[in-house]
């Protein structure tokens, strides 16, 4: 069983619901009506870490669990964790100053990247030494 990982999509897609809840009310505060997306920098701002995680969602997801099948749960998660810290970091980074988004965009795009290599690096060794 994958509990670990289980509970770490969970909390992704938790962090996921929470930017949503977060442009539901930077529009409120800015008077940015749906579907406008543009029309004040703080709530573009908002609007690009909601939008931006959403596309690192299929990259993370996918390589989350390809790792715990192939690799370990634990681990899986444990990385999974890290990932969702650079989200966090990227996302109080970000609603403060596009300049502040780095470290924690470069914290999760490691962690995504692990997670896609190991699971690369296991299933090629599956394949060539099954």
């Amino acid at each position: 069983m994958f509990h670990f990982t289980a509970l770490v999509t969970c909390l992704a897609i938790a962090l996921y619901f929470f930017t949503c809840i977060q442009v539901a009310k930077a529009r409120a505060a800015f008077g940015i009506k749906a579907p406008a997306i543009t029309g004040n920098p703080d709530f573009e701002r908002v609007f690009r870490v909601q939008m931006n995680t959403l596309e690192w969602m299929p990259i993370f997801l996918p390589s989350l669990w390809l790792f715990a099948i192939y690799i370990s749960d634990p681990i899986a998660a444990a990385i999974g964790l890290v990932w969702i810290v650079g989200r966090a970091l990227y996302l109080t980074g970000y609603s403060q100053a596009a300049e502040k988004r780095s470290r924690g965009f470069g914290i999760q795009a490691l962690a995504a990247g692990v997670l896609w290599l190991g699971a690369l690096g296991a299933i090629v060794w599956r394949l060539i030494h099954a």
